[in-house]
Parts: C-alpha cells; structure tokens; sequence
C-alpha cells in the first residue's frame, strides 16, 4: 500500500453501500473510503476514536448528547466509547481513519457488518 491512491475516485467507484475499502496504512492506522446511503446502525467503538472526512455529499451523526451534520470538505471525530448512528439522506462518499483495531460496525453486528479481510479486499 505504498501507491498514490485518490480516495474520491476510488470511492466513487464503490458499488455496494456501507462496505468500507481500505486504501491506505498510516501507522497503526487504516485509511478507508465508503460510499454510503441510509443508516447504518447505533454503535460504539470502545478502544477506538473515528474521524469522518466527507469526500461528497453530507453526512449527519447522530450521538446521544448531540448530532453533527458534515458537508463535503467537513471532518469530524467520534470519540471512543461514543454511541453513535452515522445517516446519509442522499449518496454521501467518505474517507474514514480509524485504528486497524477498529470493527467496522463497533459493538454491534447486523447485515452491513464488513470484516477485516472483506475492507483489505481491493477495489476492482
């Protein structure tokens, strides 16, 4: 993973919603690129924080004390141990960096849920 890579590209390409494509190692930290739509579901990552980047589109996080909405160009870090519901009413394309610890969906698994092995697959 030592190439120059365009996470809007490459997110752009994306043909599946919520299934986050590794792009990049940073560290102890992976880059990655989603295309996203809808909900996807509360969750919290105990050990991890989060930070969002909103390649295109817009992006509302709903937390139990608050809710952002990020735009494109917008950044935002959902702190460790945060209860949160990431929600796109229209196409939203993201960049995500988060600890390679992180699970995809925190604490909680459902039908959107990504392992590891199927982030690091890459993008044809």
């Amino acid at each position: 993973m030592n190439d120059v890579v365009s996470p809007a590209i490459i997110a752009a390409s994306l043909t599946e919603y919520w299934s986050p494509k590794v792009v990049a190692e940073l560290d102890d930290s992976y880059v990655k690129v989603a295309k996203v739509l809808g909900t996807l579901v509360w969750h919290h990552h105990e050990f991890e924080d989060e930070l969002f980047y909103i390649l295109k589109g817009s992006l509302t996080i709903e937390m139990e004390k608050r809710t952002v909405v990020l735009q494109q160009g917008d950044s935002f870090v959902v702190p460790k141990g945060v209860r949160h519901n990431p929600i796109a009413a229209e196409e939203c394309h993201i960049m995500l960096i988060e600890r390679k610890s992180t699970l995809h969906t925190g604490d909680k698994q459902t039908e959107k849920t990504r392992s590891l092995a199927e982030q690091l697959t890459p993008v044809k």
